[in-house]
């Protein structure tokens, strides 16, 4: 849940937890939230316009999703670029489109990056696949270096890329 005061990162997780590996985003960031209090997280099943207001309380965003893309670690790590409005009619938004009404409408332009942990199985169950574990628990061990290293280094954040 946001806080009244506004903070230098925000993490958002998006999925679906009762769509098996769909839920892996959400369940990285209930482990950010429970190591790293400070940070501030959104779970969101789809992205929609009213998060780009959000974003824009932020210096960094991370945005965190299942993938079907194959990958070399199980996950990937990617700056995200706005896409220029590219699916602006649909229900649910890319992080780029989220991240381009950001920076058409309130100019912030925060740090964003998109980190995509590899997923294999989609239908309904509260349960991750044995592999989309795997690649859970390697993304938690980037992502736990990460904040890490924000913490250490509050006033640096050139490391996040």
């Amino acid at each position: 849940m946001l806080k009244e005061k506004t903070k230098d990162l925000l993490i958002i997780g998006i999925g679906n937890s009762g769509r098996s590996d769909d839920g892996l985003g959400w369940n990285l960031i209930g482990y950010i939230e429970k190591s790293f209090p400070e940070v501030d997280c959104l779970y969101r099943y789809q992205l929609q316009i009213e998060d780009a207001s959000i974003i824009s309380s932020y210096d960094s965003v991370i945005f965190i999703d299942a993938t079907q893309e194959a990958t070399d670690k199980g996950y990937y790590f990617r700056p995200c670029k706005p896409n220029e409005g590219f699916g602006l009619t649909s229900h649910a938004l890319d992080p780029s489109t989220v991240l381009w009404l950001e920076n058409n409408l309130f100019k912030r332009n925060p740090n964003s990056y998109i980190l995509g942990i590899q997923g294999y199985k989609w239908d309904l169950s509260q349960s991750l696949s044995e592999n989309g574990l795997i690649n859970l628990n390697r993304a938690k061990e980037f992502i736990k270096m990460q904040l890490s290293m924000i913490q250490n280094n509050r006033h640096d954040r050139s490391h996040i890329c």
